[in-house]
């Protein structure tokens, strides 16, 4: 038997680990993202559960962001502007996130496949979805000279490639935008950020350090910016035109899994100490490369090799390896002490379960 064959078997006998490790990231995701002041956490509830994701409050989560935090004319910063006929402040006074990327809401409701019809109270009347993406296309700047443009930028472009077609055009305030341009700027901007890791990975180097370079410098590795250049390959004349340029990206996201297990793997060895923030680092990254792959396969008639199977089934397996290890250090248990000690590793915990248990949801 090859080499490759034994570890094939060793890795996808480890698959009906979903079991366990899945519910378990299901029902912190269930019982935490349910805060019903938390309208970031509830979007997030939303990824892993769907439209009907309720608060704990028994509001629809929809209604409860909506009703409690839309606002008409705001900016980010809380000024009042005239891009977006309406929008969500980034944090709340206490901090708490509301939107810290721009349009992750909207985003969230549409990936939810809402009907655009859907209507939810805000507290000045009533706005249906379609108000809220014409809204977010209103707004939009393309500034693809902007590395902090793609550092924020993902989120948007699923509303816009979600609800545009290939040759159609983004109705801003300033005038018509070329989605096909859009997309196409996006893809170049991938191919710009991960430049080091294909490099990294012609060379056969074992892993390509993470030092806040390129996809490293954006939020959740740059995920987010890669599931919206890999959804927009779900139409044909799409994936034609980018052919070999969206299949040297797909091989970079799976180098990427054996490139920063690696280097989570020493960092557990050199600084014990942070066990907790690795761990919790591990399933941001597992996590979302779950569901990035799951997105691929599902929305684009991607088919994976044996490899790349093998690579998936190993994901799971380090993900479940995670909860086991976050398990031992009681972080399930234990949230509302690591809200007081470590408020970011909170956020994470929650957020990144959901989107750990949206990718597991998607895959047998």
């Amino acid at each position: 038997m090859s080499l490759f064959a034994i570890v094939s078997s060793l890795v996808v006998s480890q698959a009906p680990v979903k079991a366990r490790a899945h519910q378990q990231l299901k029902d912190h995701c269930l019982v935490w993202a349910a805060d019903a002041k938390n309208p970031w956490a509830l979007a997030h509830g939303m990824t892993a559960f769907g439209g009907t994701f309720l608060a704990a409050d028994g509001r629809k989560a929809t209604d409860a962001i909506t009703k409690e935090f839309l606002g008409r004319n705001l900016l980010p910063d809380g000024g009042v502007g005239i891009g977006n006929a309406y929008g969500f402040q980034r944090y709340a006074a206490d901090r708490t996130p509301i939107e810290p990327h721009s349009n992750l809401i909207t985003k969230t409701f549409v990936m939810a496949k809402l009907p655009m019809t859907t209507t939810f109270p805000t507290a000045w009347g009533q706005v249906t979805l379609q108000q809220l993406v014409d809204s977010v296309k209103k707004g939009f700047r393309h500034v693809p000279s902007s590395e902090d443009y793609w550092k924020d930028v993902g989120w948007t472009l699923e509303v816009l490639s979600q609800t545009t077609k290939p040759g159609g055009t983004i109705a801003t305030d300033l005038g018509p935008v070329s989605i096909d341009t859009v997309m196409d700027d996006a893809l170049a901007a991938l191919e710009r950020n991960t430049a080091d890791l294909l490099d990294g990975m012609k060379k056969g180097l074992p892993e390509v350090p993470k030092r806040k370079q390129g996809l490293y410098a954006h939020p959740c590795g740059g995920l987010h910016l890669v599931q919206a250049v890999f959804g927009w390959s779900r139409f044909p004349e799409v994936k034609k035109r980018w052919a070999g340029r969206l299949d040297a990206q797909i091989a970079v996201l799976f180098y990427r899994l054996e490139s920063e297990k690696r280097q989570y793997d020493a960092a557990l060895q050199q600084a014990p100490q942070f066990k907790l923030q690795i761990l919790t680092q591990q399933v941001k990254f597992y996590g979302h490369f779950l569901e990035t792959v799951a997105r691929l396969k599902n929305e684009t008639g991607w088919k994976p090799t044996k490899e790349q199977e093998v690579a998936v089934a190993k994901s799971r397996a380090l993900l479940d390896a995670t909860v086991k290890g976050l398990d031992e250090l009681k972080a399930f248990s234990t949230m509302e002490a690591i809200k007081q000690s470590t408020p970011q590793v909170y956020l994470d915990l929650i957020g990144d379960s959901c989107h750990a248990a949206n990718g597991w949801n998607q895959w047998p």
